[in-house]
């Protein structure tokens, strides 16, 4: 996991393991974002591992980012992590990008 928290945002590049067994320093790792200023974009391009903790605490990211008056940002759903949140319920791209707001390489 990597951060980056140069200009105005900050960014945190999720781990491919992005599940129960590593959950605690990942969520360590986006209180510390939290405490820096600006928006928070999450890289979980190279995500290749997840489960239903991973996308409960992409949820708690977002509204805590939302109830702070922060954007955060999901850069790049790698395809695991984005069958995973299917499989939790978000049926839907629509509803993925409802529940995820997520920003394109490149845009």
């Amino acid at each position: 996991m990597t951060h980056d928290s140069a200009g105005a945002k900050n960014s945190l590049r999720l781990p491919s393991d992005f599940s129960i067994g590593s959950i605690r320093g990942i969520y360590e790792a986006v209180r510390e974002a939290f405490s820096r200023q600006g928006r928070l974009e999450i890289d979980c391009s190279s995500v290749d591992k997840a489960d239903v903790t991973s996308v409960q605490l992409l949820l708690s990211t977002a509204k805590t980012g939302e109830a702070q008056g922060r954007p955060v940002v999901l850069i790049e759903l790698s395809q695991p992590l984005r069958n995973t949140i299917r499989r939790a319920g978000f049926s839907s791209d629509a509803m993925i990008d409802q529940h995820f707001p997520q920003k394109k390489v490149g845009s």
